[in-house]
């Protein structure tokens, strides 16, 4: 994995104003990865969506880390049924024309 892909956590806790503990909590359950590189902790970028997502919740809806991670699972599942829908709508077009 090439590391100029990689964000440093202690960058994010400063960015946020977020402590550390929440990103061990976010790795704990299953949410994002923690990499680790040189004493270094770092996460990739694709998961930054992810991260601004958990800090809203958690700091302006006050959202406990159990409520994270529901709400987490059942975005991607209505992500994964949208796409399922899109295939369906698709094949369907094949026949109607």
């Amino acid at each position: 994995m090439s590391k100029e892909k990689l964000i440093q956590i202690e960058q994010l806790c400063v960015h946020y104003q977020v402590e550390m503990s929440l990103f061990s909590e976010l790795q704990d359950f299953g949410i994002i990865e923690i990499l680790t590189i040189e004493d270094s902790y770092f996460i990739h970028e694709d998961k930054i969506s992810v991260v601004e997502k958990v800090v809203r919740m958690q700091k302006d809806l006050n959202i406990n880390m159990e409520g994270i991670d529901t709400v987490m699972n059942l975005l991607d599942k209505i992500n994964d049924l949208q796409t399922e829908l899109n295939t369906v709508k698709n094949r369907l077009r094949l026949y109607e024309d």
